[in-house]
């Protein structure tokens, strides 16, 4: 039987480095999801350094008393450090950022107006551009829109810090509201998502809970991959659009209270 990390870690050093090289694999294992769905340009080593200094990070400050593994805290602090190190690129162009920000106001104009979700096409016609040129777009910003969701999604204050991600989601001393909170934006996520068509649902559920690459999703579906990305890509771009609708309805509400 194995000494409990609370007595383990007090050896100091020793239980360290036994512990980073313990969950090693752990950093190339996510670091390798994380590859299978970025643009070629961003290095598989870059991501693996940095999944390092998250998991070196979360042996140092890892806390028994919070009643959470070591390994699953060190899967949050890898993922969270990995995701930092994306966003300090800066890959993306501001005229490519500029895209995404006219693809959402295209796609609410056209659902405001239509009452329902809005087609590749009415996009297209709402931006001014072929359809064509409209999934060239998409393609051009797939990574930046896989991105700029997750960071959406994980905090609508756009908190950065890996560290806050991680104790707002796991620690256990969460008071009603925080959890109210974070259920209404499952249920609000919940709801964007089934107002997608049925094949870009199928995508949601083959790409995130199946984990499959966005070709083997083109092989089920008989599409090519660029055509799964460019699909993936308006999805996203779809369910921020929703979600930032839903957080100004939210919060335009609290503000008539007083909140």
């Amino acid at each position: 039987m194995k000494q409990p990390y609370r007595d383990r870690k007090k050896q100091g050093s020793s239980w360290r480095e036994e512990m980073i090289v313990e969950y090693s694999f752990l950093v190339k294992q996510i670091a390798s999801r994380f590859a299978r769905r970025l643009p070629s340009s961003v290095l598989f080593d870059e991501l693996v350094s940095a999944g390092s200094l998250g998991l070196i990070d979360a042996v140092d400050k890892f806390n028994p008393d919070k009643h959470v593994s070591l390994k699953t805290y060190a899967q949050y602090r890898i993922k969270g450090s990995i995701l930092d190190e994306l966003r300090s690129m800066d890959t993306y162009s501001r005229s490519m950022r500029k895209k995404i920000q006219d693809i959402s106001k295209a796609v609410k104009g056209v659902e405001d107006e239509k009452g329902r979700p809005a087609s590749d096409d009415e996009v297209a016609k709402a931006l001014g551009v072929e359809l064509d040129t409209y999934y060239d777009m998409l393609s051009n910003i797939h990574g930046a829109a896989i991105l700029s969701l997750d960071a959406f999604i994980r905090t609508r204050d756009n908190d950065t810090s890996s560290m806050t991600r991680f104790q707002s989601g796991l620690k256990g001393g969460d008071n009603p509201a925080d959890l109210l909170d974070r259920e209404e934006m499952k249920s609000e996520l919940a709801k964007s998502i089934r107002t997608l068509t049925e094949k870009e649902q199928l995508v949601v559920s083959l790409y995130y809970y199946e984990e499959l690459t966005l070709k083997e999703i083109g092989e089920v579906l008989s599409l090519t991959e660029s055509r799964i990305c460019q699909i993936h890509t308006a999805i996203l771009i779809k369910l921020k659009t929703r979600l930032q609708s839903y957080f100004g309805r939210r919060t335009s509400a609290l503000t008539a209270f007083g909140l």
